[in-house]
């Protein structure tokens, strides 16, 4: 099985209202308006992520998205793609839809950052709360 974790930190501007995406960033800062993003100073961005992981997401795998914050949870699944680039040294996004860029790490989501437990949302408001985003490969395409 292959998987990654990524490690974040709660942002007080953590709105998680998008619609159809979903973000995990490597800057330290937040603006209200980034209401895609779920968590900041994470210690791994697209580029970071290990040659077989991207390898199988490039081969359009399943890939099942677990985001863990004090004792709650919450998971989407999304899909890779032979378009993804998976270059971005800032950011990770999960996408509803197939638009594709240099930021998506996934697309067909199950979940956008509006669709994430409110409760967790909570937590993800508070700049002390430390965040664990897991990424599992369910299936190699």
């Amino acid at each position: 099985m292959l998987r990654e974790v990524i490690n974040c930190r709660g942002h007080e501007n953590v709105r998680a209202t998008h619609r159809s995406t979903l973000e995990i960033t490597t800057e330290d800062f937040l603006t209200p308006r980034g209401d895609c993003i779920i968590c900041v100073s994470a210690d791994k961005a697209l580029k970071d992520l290990n040659e077989k992981f991207k390898k199988a997401l490039k081969r359009g795998a399943r890939l099942r998205i677990v985001i863990r914050a004090g004792n709650l949870s919450d998971e989407l699944t999304a899909h890779g793609s032979p378009k993804l680039t998976l270059k971005s040294p800032i950011s990770m996004v999960i996408r509803k839809s197939d638009y594709i860029d240099d930021r998506t790490l996934a697309i067909r989501a199950s979940k956008s950052a509006r669709d994430l437990n409110r409760e967790l949302v909570k937590l993800l408001k508070n700049p002390e709360t430390e965040v664990t985003v897991e990424l599992i490969i369910e299936e190699k395409a």
